[in-house]
């Protein structure tokens, strides 16, 4: 089904309102290596749903995390973002500390899990970051981090109960 079909009439009754159902569908990842990029989010366990050589210059993998409906892409000639430019991408997990211990135990290098000093959401980088959970375990105020090989940053972030309306 079409989205635009799918989507309700707008409130002047003019057409359809296009901003109903809108989801955020593929995140384009900078890389500098599509190999190795593949080697290393297939290792995270995420599902690989497609690959292709379109033309000289021109790949591209997409891969879906685990309980995402949100994929990502990356390739050769799919972006002119600088590789491992890419910052602040977020991925809500349940429970911290099993979501860490999973993703070393699959090797990856994963921070310390840690909460903003300001105590609603992290700052950029590493400013502002205090190890520990939050301290009165509110939902959406825990992190921890990882890089790809490329230095593109994922945040993990704890959410056990979502806010009305999510």
């Amino acid at each position: 089904m079409n989205s635009v079909a799918a989507s309700s009439t707008s409130a002047s009754g003019a057409g359809p309102d296009l901003t109903t159902g809108m989801r955020l569908e593929v995140i384009v990842i900078p890389v500098s290596d599509v190999d190795r990029a593949l080697d290393f989010y297939r290792s995270l366990g995420w599902r690989q749903d497609a690959e292709a050589t379109v033309e000289p210059g021109y790949r591209l993998a997409q891969l879906t995390p685990p309980g995402s409906a949100c994929s990502i892409i990356f390739g050769e000639g799919v972006t002119t973002a600088a590789p491992g430019s890419a910052r602040g991408l977020h991925l809500a997990v349940y429970d911290i500390d099993q979501a860490r211990d999973d993703l070393i135990g699959r090797g990856v290098e994963v921070s310390e899990v840690f909460h903003d000093a300001g105590g609603i959401f992290h700052h950029a980088g590493t400013s502002g970051r205090v190890s520990r959970p939050d301290p009165q375990r509110r939902r959406y105020c825990t992190f921890a981090s990882f890089a790809d090989p490329d230095g593109n940053e994922w945040i993990l972030q704890e959410i056990q109960e979502r806010l009305p309306g999510r």
